[in-house]
């Protein structure tokens, strides 16, 4: 098992995660390869996920769904990572919370990432896909709750 590979996917994860959290969508584009696929399974009611095709259509999907004004925190731990020359595997268990003070709403919720990874021609790994189903999704509305207060946010999103 080499030790370094294993190390450069995890901070491969990490810095997709810090990307989306802080909007750095350059760095968030060149996590993925160029045909990567997306599976953001929340499979609500009455709904299938969504799914994409290309980086493009990804970073399309991500720029406007969690752009500037909605904050969001991801965390991911406990990878499963199984390494295969150039292609890997990784599974991962991921919380994440979304405040959305346009619509004075917070969504919480847990799944497990299935990602596959390979080594790009500059050496670089990549994600080749994404993809994820929900233990769980919960929505919390502060409208009307007077002891909800977002005191700070990096975008300065009123709430």
């Amino acid at each position: 098992m080499d030790l370094v590979v294993l190390e450069e996917i995890k901070r491969l994860k990490y810095r997709y995660l810090r990307g989306v959290d802080l909007k750095l969508w350059d760095e968030v584009a060149d996590t993925f390869t160029v045909d990567a696929t997306a599976d953001y399974g929340t499979h609500a009611v009455g709904g299938d996920g969504k799914k994409f095709e290309g980086r493009e259509a990804i970073l399309e999907f991500l720029t406007t769904s969690l752009g500037n004004g909605i904050i969001t925190v991801h965390h991911a731990g406990q990878p499963e990572i199984e390494v295969d020359g150039d292609t890997a595997t990784g599974r991962w268990s991921f919380t994440d919370k979304v405040i959305v003070p346009d619509h004075k709403v917070i969504i919480e919720g847990a799944a497990f990432y299935e990602d596959t990874y390979r080594r790009d021609a500059d050496g670089a790994w990549r994600m080749s896909h994404i993809g994820y189903v929900r233990t769980y999704e919960s929505m919390l509305s502060w409208e009307g709750n007077p002891g909800f207060r977002l005191l700070a946010n990096r975008w300065a999103v009123p709430a």
